[in-house]
């Protein structure tokens, strides 16, 4: 099996280039790099969730799987006064989070490397964000969000964008086993975005 991004030491040659993208209205510039996720622009799935997200400015917000950071450093523009937890297992990953947060000029960003919410299990979010490592497997996916209400404080909401043809029937199944509501706040290109309050 070829490595992929969910791999804690990606060992696949280096291959860093910078783009621009807009979410939500603001311009980015990335660093990305071989063996992270989407490195060739930040997938439509991830724009969907930025663009669909709702949080308050003084929100402490959960990003796992960040990747090269688009969902986080989006999510910590939105809530100035807050503050942003960006975890991933891989160390590529982390390293191009917090070299982007810096030339984008966010500091209200902690960014770990973490395999899934391991390193801020004692920590309390308002909101948990997820663009979930589906090649990774269901098990990994669905301890996500098992893993992100223990996180949760009462009432906080994870947010989550899956495709319909990559398991978004079984984790809509498993989150209403875990959460007092879930909702599908919208679907677009097939891929869904579910909100789950704790």
């Amino acid at each position: 099996m070829s490595e992929h991004y969910y791999t804690e030491r990606p060992t696949v040659k280096r291959d860093v280039h910078t783009m621009q993208e807009e979410l939500r209205g603001k311009t980015y510039t990335f660093l990305t790099d071989a063996g992270v996720f989407s490195k060739k622009g930040v997938d439509y799935g991830s724009k969907h969730l930025i663009e669909t997200m709702q949080l308050k400015e003084d929100d402490k917000v959960l990003d796992v799987g960040c990747g090269y950071g688009p969902i986080g450093l989006s999510a910590a523009v939105m809530c100035p006064k807050g503050h942003v937890t960006m975890v991933d297992i891989n160390e590529r990953a982390i390293e191009l989070s917090l070299d982007n947060a810096k030339r984008n000029g966010i500091a209200n960003v902690s960014i770990l490397q973490s395999d899934l919410l391991e390193q801020v299990k004692e920590q309390r979010f308002d909101a948990v964000l997820t663009n979930p490592p589906i090649r990774a497997g269901k098990e990994v996916v669905h301890r996500i969000f098992t893993d992100a209400y223990d996180c949760l404080v009462e009432g906080g909401s994870i947010w989550v964008v899956i495709q319909k043809k990559q398991g978004a029937p079984s984790a809509m199944k498993k989150l209403e086993s875990l959460y007092r509501e879930v909702v599908e706040v919208s679907k677009d290109k097939g891929y869904k975005i579910l909100k789950a309050t704790k």
